[in-house]
């Protein structure tokens, strides 16, 4: 098992190829809330660290044979960024869905790409097949002893900026950054707590330790794809199960929220997989001081911002309504006129005359309105609904 002399090797082997990462203070969330912005990594991610720590181990004779990786994203890129620096031939295999933004930053950083499977698993079988093929060294996503070593001095850094830590929340995954993170911290301080994080759509951790035995989830469906692992390895599990004081599960919903919190309140744009962990920070309270880590910011545009419009809909910032008006000139006006008075914001309006069995004398008008919460969306309701305007959620 890998142990703090390991994640302390891994350090020197690493140098100064990986950024040391802020530990911000996040008050604005949780009283006493920190974050390792490994957002802000080279790459954007936490797997750097793992594939500069491994890579580096590679013998002259593994170097000139080119290594082979699997990876939903950030790996990928970690993996591309190390070989092209070290003068080595790197292939990667990507699920079918993986983001557009993660397969072409890993195309540009010089690594050949190909698709297989729709989730990590698929990609990995693709991976083995083309290790034993041609030769190529293959470079674990997490299920690898330097990989993990790499992963855990995130540790070393949180622990030396803020030596009380009492509690550090970690993503799970496949279960190497938590390992590597859990190997350090409990070395350095044993009275520490180390929760991982996992999404509930891939909850393959909290599964396995369920069953106090490795389980293999049916299927993988979450937005923080980082963390979309069917099954962790029994070297990450079993680290897990001897070092983790816990493993909790958050919502879909709940990572979306951290998302748009991050970028309001800390201006920090997280991946789902990176948000994860500061989910769970919100969902509960936490000895204080608790480093969440945000492992990742690897996010596609346009899904950022899907999530930021339903995270303002959740958050009573955006209030959806449908009602009927007289087909009559002023109808619509008359409407818009009573938001405004309310303090609301027209994002867009929406009329309709021809909606099957409307009568011919109405219309329906859909409304997006922004507000300043909850208490206002409230009030811009009542309001319209004293005016005797017949209101439903769109």
């Amino acid at each position: 098992m890998v142990g703090l002399a390991d994640v302390r090797a891994a350090r020197s082997r690493i140098g100064e190829s990986v950024l040391r990462t802020p530990l911000l203070p996040a008050d604005s969330l949780a009283p006493g809330l920190w974050l390792k912005a490994e957002n802000l990594q080279r790459t954007g991610s936490f797997k750097v660290r793992g594939a500069f720590s491994r890579m580096r181990l590679l013998s002259a004779e593994e170097r000139a044979r080119g290594v082979v990786a699997a990876s939903a994203g950030n790996h990928a890129q970690g993996v591309a960024l190390v070989a092209r620096e070290l003068g080595i031939r790197a292939t990667i295999v990507m699920p079918e869905g993986a983001p557009l933004t993660k397969l072409e930053a890993t195309r540009r950083l010089g690594a050949e790409v190909l698709q297989e499977g729709t989730t990590f698993d698929g990609s990995f079988a693709k991976a083995q097949a083309l290790a034993r093929e041609h030769g190529y060294v293959l470079i674990h996503a997490f299920d690898d002893d330097g990989v993990i070593a790499g992963q855990g001095t995130v540790a070393l850094e949180i622990l030396a900026d803020l030596p009380d830590c009492a509690c550090i929340l970690v993503p799970i995954g496949g279960g190497g950054l938590i390992g590597g993170v859990a190997a350090a911290a409990k070395a350095l301080r044993p009275s520490i707590r180390v929760v991982g994080v996992e999404a509930a759509g891939a909850a393959a951790m909290a599964e396995s330790r369920k069953a106090g035995r490795l389980v293999t989830l049916p299927s993988v469906h979450t937005i923080a794809d980082g963390l979309a692992v069917k099954q962790p390895s029994q070297r990450t599990f079993d680290m897990v199960q001897a070092l983790v004081d816990d493993v909790i599960v958050v919502e879909e919903d709940e990572v979306a929220r951290a998302m748009l919190l991050l970028i309001e309140r800390v201006r920090l744009v997280a991946e789902g997989a990176g948000a994860a962990a500061t989910a769970a920070a919100l969902a509960r309270p936490w000895p204080q001081p608790t480093v969440a880590v945000v492992s990742g910011g690897n996010v596609d545009v346009t899904m950022l911002g899907e999530i930021i419009d339903r995270g303002l809909v959740r958050e009573g910032r955006y209030l959806r309504l449908r009602t009927r008006v007289p087909d009559r000139p002023g109808s619509l006006a008359t409407l818009l006129h009573l938001v405004a008075v309310e303090g609301g914001n027209l994002v867009t309006v929406e009329h309709d005359r021809l909606r099957v069995g409307l009568p011919l004398d109405e219309t329906w008008v859909t409304l997006l309105v922004e507000t300043r919460g909850p208490e206002h969306a409230d009030g811009v309701r009542e309001r319209l609904a004293r005016e005797g305007y017949a209101l439903t959620e769109a």
